[in-house]
């Protein structure tokens, strides 16, 4: 839909309504292990991303973001791994009930992915140039000397300043912030409605992350995408989201407007994420870290999932896992804290 149409769609009191471009909603993903155990990675998670928005999911590694990607794109290895229950659509078409040969039209074209490594998910054998342009020749039928031509664009859009040169160069040859921007040609080179960007600036350095970041929203606004952040870095999550997802456990554990997450948290994991992250301006000698770690996904606690980490923990955090309750329309949270 172009941004023309998507104006002309208000809500009852004339302000512009937003239209929902990706709905999940009861999201189980499991991975079967040896001894019948069961890995509850993504364990009953509901989420919507906006047209236009950018949505991060934040949490320590083991917390389900990525498995939540991998769900979306259904890239889950199987065996062990398995989508057993919910629904992902994306403009009302749910992804799950597509065939595979369907589902591989929708990758790349409709949804494109950044990864953490481009090493891992770049060919070393094949150009940049001849990767996005596979992409263009497959999904937008373009001929051969066409999707070079976009090629050199898309290399010149995203920074490049010798891209007529790049595009004929091979993955090792570039260092690994050039290799990222690759990666964001390759995947914005259909014009995809949702950008799945998983830890892209993890390997970076601090000066290669900004200018990532600020590409990625650059090509969002450009191509009228929708972008789903995966990061354990709150302070990328600051500085470029609209809406924030907390995980925890395989759950979604506090979700709220960026700037209503940071100046007024709920859960007790969300504050202790805050709490570590530095600030120049406070005058503290010591950071607070949250103790513990992540349990594995096949011996999740019976009750609240953090409750062996949780300050606040009380009896029945123990006994049973509480409900992600709405604390007003757009802040919800799963603790027993605010039950009342």
């Amino acid at each position: 839909m172009h941004k023309q149409d998507q104006q002309e769609v208000l809500d009852n009191k004339g302000f512009k309504k937003q239209q929902e471009l990706l709905e999940v909603k009861g999201l189980k993903t499991y991975f079967y292990m040896e001894d019948n155990k069961v890995a509850k990675a993504v364990d009953d998670v509901d989420f919507t991303i906006n047209k236009g928005e950018t949505l991060a999911i934040v949490g320590e590694s083991g917390s389900g973001k990525s498995i939540t990607s991998l769900s979306i794109m259904r890239l889950i290895q199987s065996p062990p791994g398995k989508i057993v229950e919910g629904s992902i659509k994306l403009e009302g078409k749910d992804l799950l009930k597509l065939s595979d040969s369907e589902m591989r039209k929708v990758r790349g074209n409709d949804i494109g992915m950044i990864f953490q490594e481009p090493m891992t998910s770049l060919n070393p054998v094949y150009t940049i140039g001849n990767q996005i342009a596979e992409s263009l020749i497959k999904h937008k039928k373009m001929k051969k000397k066409e999707a070079y031509k976009r090629a050199i664009e898309l290399l010149k859009l995203v920074g490049f300043a010798r891209a007529e040169e790049i595009v004929n160069e091979y993955p090792h040859q570039l260092s690994g912030g050039m290799r990222q921007r690759a990666m964001i040609a390759i995947a914005m080179s259909c014009d995809p409605k949702l950008l799945i960007a998983d830890e892209p600036t993890t390997a970076l350095d601090v000066t290669i992350q900004a200018q990532i970041l600020d590409l990625m929203i650059e090509m969002k606004e450009k191509f009228e995408s929708s972008i789903l952040l995966i990061t354990h870095d709150l302070g990328v999550v600051a500085e470029v989201s609209d809406r924030v997802l907390v995980m925890y456990g395989g759950q979604i554990v506090e979700e709220a407007p960026v700037h209503e997450l940071f100046t007024n948290a709920k859960h007790p994991y969300t504050e202790g994420l805050l709490a570590s992250i530095p600030n120049i301006d406070a005058d503290i000698e010591r950071l607070e870290s949250i103790p513990g770690v992540v349990p594995p996904a096949h011996r999740f606690p019976k009750g609240c999932r953090f409750a062996p980490r949780c300050k606040h923990v009380m009896n029945k955090c123990n006994e049973a896992n509480p409900d992600l309750l709405e604390f007003d329309s757009k802040h919800k949270v799963r603790c027993y804290l605010y039950e009342d």
